[in-house]
C-alpha cells in the first residue's frame, strides 16, 4: 500500500473548495463571492457615510472634524478601489500577453 497516494488524494481534496466555482466556503471563512459582495457593500456604505456628513456640513448639523474623518475615509476606499481595479486590469494584460 502507498501512503503517498493517500496523502496526494487528501491534497486534492483539500484544494478542491478553492476551485469551486459555486464560490463554497474555504476552511470555514466565508466564500470568495461573498467577500467581494461584502466588500463592494462596505464600500458604498462608506461613500454614502461621507455624503451624509457632507450634506450635514452643508446644513450646519454637523462637527467639521466628522466631515473631514468622513471625507478621510471615502478617500482612501475610493484610493483602494482604484488600486484593485488597477491590479485587475494588469493581471488581465498579462494573461493576454501569455504564449499559447
Amino acid at each position: 500500500m502507498d501512503l503517498n497516494a493517500f496523502s496526494a488524494a487528501r491534497g486534492y481534496a483539500q484544494a478542491k473548495p478553492a476551485t469551486d466555482p459555486t464560490g463554497a466556503a474555504t476552511a470555514g471563512g466565508p466564500a470568495p463571492g461573498e467577500m467581494l459582495r461584502n466588500a463592494a457593500g462596505d464600500f458604498a456604505q462608506t461613500l454614502a457615510q461621507g455624503e451624509a456628513a457632507a450634506q450635514a456640513a452643508m446644513t450646519g448639523n454637523a462637527d467639521p472634524h466628522a466631515l473631514v474623518h468622513a471625507l478621510a475615509q471615502t478617500e482612501l476606499a475610493v484610493e483602494t478601489a482604484i488600486t484593485v481595479r488597477d491590479k485587475v486590469v494588469e493581471a488581465y494584460q498579462e494573461i493576454l500577453r501569455m504564449p499559447v
